[in-house]
């Protein structure tokens, strides 16, 4: 079992910047492969960003592609999103998602999740 708690979602104004963290607990962390998903009002899930093991990969969804980074520090059992330049569109819940295995964007492939932090952008 993995253990995942997201932190430091909050209220921003457009243009603006937010850092988001989840800290794993329970198994070796630099096992997973991590995630970013996120959920708006009355939407589906949906992918924003993966990063490997060793954090040497990434890939991102194209609506967030140069404005999010995906990050993680192995030494500290936790992933990363740092988020530039938000837009209200960017409103949702943010969960992390962590698999032994599977590195892409289909979120019914990660096993474990968090409860997810509220990061909403105002205009």
């Amino acid at each position: 079992q993995v253990q995942l708690v997201e932190s430091g979602g909050g209220l921003v104004q457009a243009g603006g910047s937010l850092r988001l963290s989840c800290v794993a607990s329970g198994r070796t962390f630099s096992r997973y492969v991590m995630g970013w998903f996120r959920q708006a009002p009355g939407k589906e899930r949906e992918f924003v960003a993966t990063i490997t093991f060793s954090g040497r990969s990434t890939y991102y969804a194209d609506s967030v592609k140069g404005r999010f980074t995906i990050s993680r520090d192995n030494a500290k059992n936790t992933v990363y999103l740092q988020m530039n330049s938000l837009k209200p569109e960017d409103t949702a819940v943010y969960y992390c998602a962590a698999d032994a295995s599977y590195y892409g964007a289909r979120g019914s492939e990660y096993d474990y999740w968090g409860q997810g932090t509220q990061v909403t952008v105002s205009s």
